[in-house]
């Protein structure tokens, strides 16, 4: 079982590369109206398989006690919406007496202010073995919450997630009633679907940044604002981490998982919409955007990268709590 286990880690990573240097190689492909139609497939298609995937596995307990479980809720929207920025801008101070552009540094704020995406976190959650009930959640009332408040046209944001997440949520769960003992004694591969969804998104995520113009920057800008976001995304997810596993924190390893993405990744779905209304002809609206087209791709390879880390955590962490529970 160890065996197989490192030999489907292994795989991932592979497909993690070829979907990089494939991305590099032929960026075409994969890009917003080509060959792959990543508007259709990617964001309905595959997004919607994820939840389905999700309504199927489960159970439909779980979906109810994560709705209820409201600290886990508050503090990843306190994290995301209120300590992120905040943390940003003050971080931004410092960065301000450098000579790094102040447009790439208003960039990095509004990133700070982006809500979760709704896949990414999900299929990483999932991935490592998390609270994906809690994800989904999370992720879909982050996107909804700062869409109803912003400029992006409310209707718009509200029948996608509903579409995209809801619908198959509500179908998985559905169908999950009429096939539970067939899905309990077959185990279908849920993890393996993931994984290849996930491989696809980056797929498409890279075609998209190796095309993208805007990102037009000398190499040492780019090398120097692609490490401030790594290094931003590290702290967090080390921070989150910490504050969610202290003894009192009442939170399981399970739940861990889940803030750990949900409260660290931001919408690139939602961001640029958001960013083309706020700074509409502004002349430097492209170096603004570069931060959260490199964020994007960033926080799916690095959570990608972790995933086994994290699931070694978390299986190691409740093993041990299951040794040290006391005989019923």
């Amino acid at each position: 079982m160890r065996l197989l286990e490192r030999m489907r880690k292994e795989w991932f990573m592979v497909g993690i590369v070829l979907a990089i240097a494939g991305a590099k190689l032929k960026p075409s492909v994969g890009v917003n109206g080509g060959p792959l139609k990543p508007e259709i497939t990617v964001s309905y298609i595959a997004v919607a398989t994820i939840f389905f995937n999700s309504g199927l596995s489960l159970k439909t307990e779980e979906l109810t006690s994560a709705l209820v479980h409201i600290k886990l809720h508050l503090f990843i929207q306190i994290f995301t919406l209120a300590f992120f920025p905040a943390a940003i801008w003050l971080f931004l101070q410092l960065l301000s007496i450098t000579s790094i552009n102040e447009w790439l540094l208003k960039g990095l704020q509004t990133v700070g202010c982006m809500p979760p995406p709704v896949s990414s976190a999900v299929i990483l959650t999932k991935a490592v073995g998390g609270n994906e009930a809690a994800a989904i959640f999370n992720s879909a009332f982050g996107s909804f919450l700062l869409g109803s408040s912003s400029t992006v046209p409310f209707t718009s944001i509200f029948s996608q997630l509903f579409m995209t997440v809801v619908v198959p949520l509500i179908i998985g769960q559905i169908v999950r009633r009429y096939i539970k003992d067939w899905l309990e004694r077959k185990k279908p591969p849920f993890g393996a679907i993931s994984s290849s969804v996930l491989l696809m998104i980056i797929y498409t995520t890279f075609c998209d940044t190796f095309s993208n113009p805007h990102i037009d920057l000398d190499k040492f800008s780019l090398v120097l604002i692609l490490f401030i976001i790594v290094s931003i995304q590290l702290s967090f997810m080390l921070l989150t981490f910490i504050f969610s596993t202290r003894n009192n924190s009442g939170f399981t390893p399970a739940d861990t998982v889940a803030i750990i993405f949900c409260s660290t990744h931001k919408s690139l779905t939602l961001g640029i919409p958001m960013l083309k209304i706020v700074f509409a002809g502004h002349e430097h609206l492209s170096l603004i955007s570069v931060p959260l087209l490199i964020y994007h791709p960033a926080q799916i390879l690095l959570g990608s990268v972790l995933v086994p880390t994290i699931k070694s955590w978390m299986v190691s962490r409740q093993k041990g709590v299951k040794l040290t529970r006391p005989p019923v």
